[in-house]
């Protein structure tokens, strides 16, 4: 039985509808899209307001630490080698509060710290490669007009990955847990999301040892590490520190932005009813309604929203989503670049403008659809969907040399082996010299030599 208590304030029965749906749902799509990436400006900006200050504490490099969301309901996250967190949409949708989340976070931050992604080499590489072999393909689901949520396919394997890894991390939970508690009082935050958290998966355990949840699994919580767990984050000075009625609305915010996508549009509608006007019911009824589709009541709830925030980026975007998911590109374009003008340094605002431009089919947007995605790359150059609209673009304004060396840089953010023939294709058509030229030529440089070690 998975661990579910989605919404605060929900009946038992509620929880486990939600939650057996939920995974009905997961079981029900393909393997090859149960094991995907999912992104998202506001989940991913909150998630590394929660990370940030703990790095800080555990003096590691804020821009090293790398953080992903993994489209999974179960309560799980793990630490890869490359500074690397992964955090499943279980975590959003299952905890309560933000400091449960955190605490969950300062654990993993605690294998980072501790070195324990690089004791033992011959494991890393065994977990490593097939996470870095499934970075194969992936076109973010924008690309069919979901551009909000931006659900990229981009890995299939990471968990295989985590499986393998945990293996040989199980010896080191207990210096995490202390690690991790000791970021939280560094940071002033209370331990007890964490005890919570572990609490949780210890009665779960002890509830299904038969089957034991994936979480535990990778996580052992046995009764004697939660009791060490609470006499530290009892010894705490912030140990009564709560989440600010902010902070919990911005969770519950995200949480039902999750769930609004995520979950069976029914069970979407029944957790959150019509005559529940709270921000969140209606954030989530907007998201279950445009995949419904009703394109009349997801305007409805947007509307409401952006009337009670006219400044928030984060439903400007939901609302031009809604009109390209519609087939109305144009009528997306002001909401998108609404979304862009509040929050211009946000490079998937700009990919999801620029594909609603591109999705137009107007010759005279291409251009600016290009400008945008140059900005967009110039601070994400690995999203494999901006490069491919970046291809379209090209090929809209006749420059196929262009959509050839923009193909060739999706498919080597990918790590296909298809990229070496667009980027020699791009080589001989671009000026030699050229920046664009030497990039492709750097390319066929760099997989060259790669590819001809994988067939030996």
């Amino acid at each position: 039985m998975t661990i579910c208590n989605p919404i605060r304030g929900a009946t038992p029965a509620q929880l486990a509808a939600l939650c057996i749906a939920i995974a009905a749902w997961f079981a029900a799509v393909p393997a090859s899209a149960q094991i995907s990436l999912l992104q998202d400006t506001e989940t991913e900006r909150t998630l590394r307001s929660y990370e940030d200050p703990i790095i800080k504490a555990a003096g590691l490099d804020p821009n090293a630490v790398k953080l992903y969301i993994v489209n999974d309901p179960t309560i799980n996250a793990f630490a890869a080698e490359g500074q690397n967190i992964f955090v499943n949409s279980g975590l959003f949708i299952q905890l309560r509060t933000p400091n449960e989340l955190i605490g969950v976070l300062a654990h993993e931050t605690g294998h980072i710290a501790g070195g324990h992604l690089s004791r033992d080499s011959t494991a890393i590489k065994k977990a490593y490669v097939p996470m870095l072999l499934s970075m194969i393909v992936g076109i973010a689901a924008a690309a069919a007009g979901a551009g909000d949520a931006s659900m990229a396919i981009m890995m299939a394997g990471q968990q295989a990955a985590a499986a393998q890894f945990n293996q040989f991390s199980r010896a080191q939970e207990a210096t995490a847990d202390t690690m991790g508690q000791k970021y939280l009082r560094l940071t002033h935050q209370s331990g007890e999301g964490m005890v919570n958290v572990f609490q949780r998966m210890a009665d779960e355990s002890a509830r299904a040892s038969a089957h034991p949840d994936r979480y535990a699994t990778d996580h052992p919580a046995d009764r004697d590490r939660v009791a060490t767990l609470q006499t530290i984050a009892d010894s705490s000075p912030y140990a009564n520190v709560t989440d600010s009625p902010e902070a919990q609305h911005e969770f519950d915010m995200i949480k039902a932005k999750m769930l609004g996508y995520l979950a069976p549009v029914p069970d979407v509608l029944k957790f959150y009813p019509p005559k529940n006007m709270s921000k969140p019911a209606r954030y989530a009824r907007a998201m279950a309604y445009m995949r419904k589709p009703d394109l009349k009541l997801a305007l409805a709830e947007t509307d409401s929203l952006i009337k009670d925030e006219p400044n928030n980026p984060y439903f400007y975007e939901m609302l031009g989503q809604i009109y390209v998911q519609m087939s109305q590109p144009e009528r997306g374009l002001a909401p998108y670049q609404k979304s862009v003008d509040i929050l211009p340094d946000a490079p998937e605002l700009r990919v999801a403008l620029a594909a609603a431009q591109l999705a137009t089919e107007r010759k005279a947007l291409a251009q600016p659809a290009i400008d945008n995605l140059k900005i967009a790359l110039n601070q994400d150059n690995e999203d494999p969907f901006a490069w491919y609209e970046a291809a379209q673009g090209y090929s809209a304004l006749g420059n196929q040399p262009m959509a050839d060396l923009a193909t060739a840089e999706r498919l080597y953010a990918e790590s296909s082996p298809a990229t070496l023939i667009f980027a020699k294709r791009a080589m001989k058509e671009l000026p030699e010299g050229s920046p664009e030229w030497q990039r492709a030529n750097d390319i066929v440089a760099i997989v060259t030599p790669i590819l001809k070690e994988n067939r030996r």
